[in-house]
């Protein structure tokens, strides 16, 4: 790697979380650096990224090689093999990485690489979680979890409150919540006019108390 750009992210595994990930972080015009023992994952991988290495042994100096000091974010992709993935975890933050992300797949597992000092992301179990919501609650496009009782969410704009204005329906006073977007067919508008009138089947995202945003999904029940 000749220069340091802006961001730098470096992905070591090229799994079926890794590779997705690297491949659209790169999409999106960002420089990734990816790792990987097999060599067929890394082939592929140098379709999107020129900085795409086989390393079978996830050593300091071996990561140090490839430019693993360059990167400011790296994610650790090994969740299923734990030892090595605490191994690489301590590996890459004593490389003095200033954001280390580790897969986790068992809640020991994330203990010991939260101690180590890594973010945590749990593939399986939240996507779980968010389809999980997605089924029980009828009126809930789309779920994002901000913190143990905030959540952004998509609701579905039913006939009930169709021609009533931003301002009459009032959200924020009888709920608690707030409209951050609304989406009208491919439209989506973030500035949020009170004379706004819903339409049956408008999509409103709102953020706010999860018992909130149940008990406004409950109100637009038909």
């Amino acid at each position: 790697m000749k220069r340091k750009p802006e961001s730098v992210y470096g992905i070591i595994g090229l799994g079926r979380f890794g590779f997705p990930l690297a491949k659209t972080l790169s999409e999106a015009g960002k420089e990734v650096l990816v790792v990987d023992c097999d060599q067929e994952k890394v082939r592929k991988a140098t379709e999107f990224t020129d900085n795409a290495f086989v390393i079978n042994s996830l050593t300091r100096e071996s990561l140090q090689e490839v430019g693993f000091k360059n990167c400011d974010t790296v994610v650790v992709c090994i969740g299923e093999k734990i030892d090595t993935s605490i191994l690489t975890t301590l590996t890459v933050i004593n490389l003095g990485i200033k954001r280390v992300i580790s897969k986790a797949t068992t809640y020991e597992q994330g203990c010991v690489l939260e101690k180590l000092g890594a973010e945590l992301v749990y593939p399986e179990r939240d996507m779980a979680i968010r389809l999980a919501n997605k089924l029980i609650k009828s009126k809930v496009m789309e779920y994002i979890s901000l913190s143990d009782d905030i959540d952004i969410s998509e609701l579905l704009i039913t006939e009930k409150v169709a021609n009533i204005s931003v301002f009459k329906l009032n959200l924020r006073a009888k709920f608690g919540l707030n409209i951050i977007a609304i989406k009208r067919g491919s439209d989506i508008t973030t500035e949020i006019q009170p004379d706004f009138e819903f339409a049956d089947k408008d999509i409103i995202v709102v953020v706010g108390k999860r018992s909130k945003i149940q008990k406004l999904e409950e109100y637009l029940e038909i």
